[in-house]
């Protein structure tokens, strides 16, 4: 089932992303073409408090044309661990650092065309702690109950699928 590169054209290199189209020689001997977008990688954060309230995030996207919701999250620096990553994140989108690390695994964001892997983590212990976030980004955080955000999940008012991956796998951990 393998597909081996035959050949790549290098189509735009932006500030996050590649994109290259790639030749391919598909496992029947024919040959196809594939637009892989090359990303970094990235962390998302699922940063509970002691009473089970999930900090949540309100920014503008522009691809999806709308205000959302979405647990904190940003792109890996080059050679930067997910861990320290996600702790800087954190500070800077919620206003918080995390006292306790936990990986709740990753996963591909969407492998038919990028190889961006999103590095899930839960926070807890959460000590205040603000960092500068980037002057390109409008942010608001919120404090919400886990409950009301699974709520939110089903009721399609969080629709980003970071998001919707992190606060499933915390609320399964808990036996929510």
């Amino acid at each position: 089932m393998q597909e081996t590169i035959t050949s790549t054209r290098k189509i735009y290199k932006g500030r996050v992303i590649k994109l290259d189209v790639h030749e391919v020689r598909l496992p029947d001997g024919n040959l196809s073409k594939r637009e892989i977008i090359q990303h970094p990688g990235a962390v998302a954060i699922v940063a509970l408090d002691s009473q089970q309230n999930v900090l949540l995030v309100r920014q503008f996207r522009l691809a999806a044309n709308k205000i959302l919701y979405e647990i904190p999250a940003g792109t890996l620096e080059p050679g930067e661990a997910p861990d320290i990553c996600a702790e800087r994140e954190l500070q800077e989108e919620a206003g918080h650092k995390p006292g306790k690390l936990e990986s709740l695994g990753g996963f591909f964001v969407a492998p038919g065309y990028t190889t961006e892997y999103i590095h899930l983590f839960l926070a807890t212990e959460l000590i205040e702690a603000v960092l500068d976030g980037d002057d390109d980004e409008f942010i608001e955080a919120q404090s919400i109950p886990l409950t009301e955000a699974l709520a939110m999940v089903e009721r399609g008012e969080i629709v980003d699928g970071k998001s919707i991956n992190g606060l499933l796998r915390v609320a399964r951990r808990l036996k929510l």
